[in-house]
């Protein structure tokens, strides 16, 4: 009985997810048109004024230049709204955590290395197979990267490690940086807040609910100057194939 009122629950929020994302589609689709427009027309003015060599030439490239930033930040936020609307739309198989990454620290290295970031992986080789949507986990595993290199601005350490716990399977990012204080720690996964000027507010949180789609937990231990650590706990793929095929043994 618990298990099909869960699954109903489950359905409704995906419906719920669905329609959340059909109108985020739209409204997206209303907005970027008009956006586009704009960026394209700054592009043209920018083009003719930076022929100019008056002072007055300048300072009107300037602002263009401005308008052209607030342009792309726009897009970036309509960008990570969608992305945190459509978390719902799961493709769930049977997956290896250490191949997402593997995968992604290849993807990652050389940026974290111009940044003077060592990036240092510690990958349990027995670790247990989950349910993962690959591609938004690589979300995660961006998301969280970004924000330790964010958090070590003159360079530093990042570990990654895999590893069993009580059964599940667990995900740690570990950075040497800044740190957060309490206050962050409790509002950072609030749509919108950030700690950045220019930031969308929507990384963390994409996170988190990505994390919940899977069934999972996130948690964060931080304090200012000693560096931040990401924990996320996963379950096992094999245990929940155990629990689908012990309710199906008892309808």
């Amino acid at each position: 009985m618990t298990a099909e009122f869960d699954e109903q629950e489950r359905a409704r929020l995906l419906k719920q997810y669905s329609e959340i994302a059909t109108l985020a589609g739209g409204l997206a689709h209303e907005i970027r048109n008009p956006l586009s427009t704009i960026r394209l027309n700054l592009n043209l003015l920018s083009e003719e004024v930076e022929q100019g060599e008056s002072a007055r030439d300048r300072r009107m490239l300037n602002k263009l230049l401005t308008l052209q930033r607030e342009c792309k930040h726009l897009e970036d936020i309509l960008d990570a709204f969608l992305q945190f609307a459509r978390v719902g739309e799961l493709r769930l198989h049977p997956a290896d955590l250490n191949t997402v990454v593997k995968q992604f620290v290849s993807f990652a290295q050389a940026e974290l290395s111009e940044h003077g970031i060592e990036l240092s992986p510690h990958l349990d080789p027995d670790l247990p197979m989950v349910q993962l949507d690959e591609t938004l986990m690589h979300q995660v595993l961006m998301n969280l990267v970004r924000n330790a290199r964010q958090a070590m601005p003159d360079g530093g350490l990042l570990e990654i490690q895999t590893y069993e716990r009580d059964g599940r399977v667990c995900l740690d990012i570990i950075d040497n940086g800044i740190g957060m204080d309490e206050r962050t720690r409790s509002r950072m996964f609030k749509a919108f807040f950030s700690t950045r000027s220019g930031g969308s507010g929507l990384g963390l949180p994409t996170v988190r609910k990505i994390i919940e789609a899977h069934h999972g937990t996130i948690e964060c231990e931080s304090e200012p100057g000693q560096g931040t650590r990401f924990s996320i706990s996963l379950p096992n793929a094999l245990i929940i194939a155990d629990s689908n095929q012990d309710d199906d043994s008892e309808e």
